[in-house]
């Protein structure tokens, strides 16, 4: 009996080690793969090109464009304080942003599992409990998540007869319909298969949506709603801004229209919110939104390799600095 009982154990843990893996390897791979399929494809004198655009880009321009990005999680640091001073606590900002940074670090290797961390971090130096922590950053995402829709609708209204003329040429009408006919379809199994559904998949879907629906209701209970919004508004902003002063980095995508600039960032930030901090996905998305718009493919992708590295290398200072400089800074004020 105790044998089979650590036999079940023993599986158990190899099994759940065994999807984190996989939660890991496999969009890791997606991105390697991809990055080797789009690279085959490019000719020698494309790929001269994109060398050509990463040695002239203007890294002064660049440098000014992850400032934004860093100004951006401090907001998103103080802001973090609207949502935790109703139950009772006031972390101190420096911890605040350490959190923040660590959790962009963590989701760099480990898809998801910042939000995760950033409650730790708290728990362990702020006393706050890990429950409450973790429910202020799942509102946050809501929130996040909505402002990403409402850019989403604007790029769309911005770019409308730009995009429907490239769908339309490129796919016939019929196919369009049919897709649009099986998409609704679909949508309407799915919600009937959730409200009718006692399985763990509709039950683990439902619990999700009411946590969507409680952090939603918790903002509008927000004392300070006001600032929490008028905050989320200009860290949008700020990234919004930031990628359009990245634009800039190189002649050929430094005039593009502002209707562009946003599309083309919105496009960038869905590959970030499902992939490995968007490995591999965001330099190809941002050549395959651009090249709609007639930019070059090597310039489209030369301009989502810039800003997504550099991105990622101010990720990677801030989290291992705050690893670093977090229980120090703890101690001297303990």
């Amino acid at each position: 009996m105790f044998s089979r009982m650590r036999r079940t154990i023993y599986s158990y843990n190899l099994n759940k080690s065994l999807s984190k893996f996989l939660q890991i390897a496999i969009p890791l791979g997606l991105g390697i793969f991809l990055v080797w399929y789009v690279y085959s494809l490019f000719t020698p004198e494309q790929v001269e090109q994109i060398v050509f655009h990463f040695k002239n880009a203007n890294y002064w321009i660049v440098g000014l464009a992850v400032s934004m990005s860093v100004i951006s999680h401090i907001l998103r640091s103080y802001r973090w304080n609207f949502m935790l001073e109703p139950l009772g606590y006031k972390p101190r900002l420096m911890n605040n942003f350490m959190a923040v940074s660590i959790a962009y670090l963590m989701n760099i290797f480990i898809p998801k599992s910042g939000e995760v961390s950033r409650a730790v971090v708290l728990s362990k130096y702020e006393g706050v409990p890990f429950d409450k922590g973790f429910g202020t950053i799942i509102s946050e995402r809501v929130v996040d998540m909505i402002l990403l829709m409402i850019f989403t609708l604007i790029a769309l209204f911005l770019q409308f007869d730009a995009l429907y003329t490239y769908i339309t040429d490129s796919i016939p009408v019929m196919k369009i319909i049919t897709a649009l006919a099986a998409l609704a379809v679909l949508g309407t199994v799915f919600l009937i298969f959730l409200k009718k559904s006692k399985g763990p998949l509709a039950m683990k879907i439902r619990i999700f949506v009411d946590g969507l629906k409680e952090g939603l209701f918790s903002i509008i209970k927000m004392k300070k709603k006001g600032l929490f919004i008028l905050h989320s508004l200009i860290i949008w902003i700020l990234y919004i801004a930031s990628f359009y002063t990245a634009t800039h980095a190189l002649e050929e995508t430094s005039a593009i229209s502002a209707g562009v600039v946003i599309i083309t960032f919105v496009v960038g930030s869905f590959t970030f919110a499902f992939t490995n901090s968007g490995f591999g996905f965001y330099p190809t998305a941002i050549m395959g939104i651009l090249l709609v718009f007639g930019i070059a493919s090597d310039v489209g992708f030369a301009l989502g390799w810039i800003v997504w590295t550099s991105n990622i290398l101010s990720i990677l200072f801030f989290g291992a600095f705050s690893f670093l400089f977090l229980p120090i800074y703890n101690r001297n004020i303990s």
